[in-house]
């Protein structure tokens, strides 16, 4: 896999593949060149079959994301025109984020602000540390906020909880966030990475063509009824029922063993 940067890392190990925000000097703050090596990694997790479960995490022990880097606002996402081209050039990530069909972990540690926090929600499960803050500081900054990611916010914590965290700007402590939804898990520091694998493993010895039916369908849950494609997913289904996997699962439970799932 070939990266522009070293900003971004990519390893898989025991069928996770770990992405890593490399950038702890700005508390792993997203430049442009990282939203690209993000959708390329992204896609090369899509297609290697050794990998089940993806798991994105910051360096550096202080932030997961801080958000985007505000260096780069001044030349390049000084205005309308400006943040039109920044958001094709940054289209590469953040499309993959949503199109990527394996489950989806954030392993967040620390700050998790503004365009990480949006970076974490694409995620389909959160695990945080208790120091960890989250919030989208986009009203003290004067910028806006796209329809999509405050869609997704008002979904995961509902639009009540959506206002105040946008209208306020403000930071949530983990355990809030954990509250209202923002969150799935809370898990001591020195425990995150073991859990993390733990729970990973978890969704790695399970068939994947019938995870990744789950996550289609949660997914088309989520849009506008017009819009959804029931169709794929009834295709999903049956891929699944006729499946390799699916007898060796039957298979297993009668011989009362582990299946070995390979996901066909």
């Amino acid at each position: 896999m070939q990266l522009q940067t070293d900003k971004m890392l990519a390893d898989v190990d025991d069928g996770i593949g770990w992405v890593t925000y490399n950038n702890p000097a700005r508390r792993n703050a997203i430049s442009l060149e990282m939203w690209e090596a993000l959708g390329t990694i992204l896609e090369h997790f899509q297609n290697d079959d050794e990998v089940r479960v993806v798991v994105l995490r910051g360096a550096g022990g202080k932030a997961f994301v801080s958000g985007a880097d505000i260096s780069e606002f001044e030349s390049k996402r000084a205005n309308a025109e400006q943040r039109e081209q920044y958001a094709k050039a940054s289209a590469l990530g953040n499309r993959w984020l949503r199109m990527l069909e394996k489950p989806l972990i954030a392993m967040i540690q620390g700050y998790c602000i503004g365009g990480g926090l949006a970076t974490a929600l694409a995620a389909d499960v959160r695990f945080a540390t208790p120091g960890s803050q989250f919030g989208i500081p986009a009203a003290k900054l004067g910028l806006g906020y796209g329809y999509g990611g405050v869609a997704t916010l008002a979904r995961l914590v509902g639009p009540s909880t959506a206002r105040d965290i946008l209208f306020t700007a403000r930071f949530l402590e983990a355990q809030e966030a954990l509250r209202v939804g923002l969150i799935n898990f809370i898990v001591p520091d020195d425990e995150l990475e073991t859990r993390v694998r733990e729970y990973a493993g978890l969704i790695s010895a399970n068939a994947p063509l019938t995870v990744r039916a789950c996550k289609a369908s949660i997914n088309e849950f989520e849009r506008n009824p017009d819009d959804r494609d029931m169709a794929k997913l009834d295709e999903m289904v049956n891929a699944c029922f006729d499946s390799a996997d699916y007898r060796e699962g039957r298979r297993a439970f009668m011989e009362k063993r582990t299946p070995n799932f390979r996901g066909a």
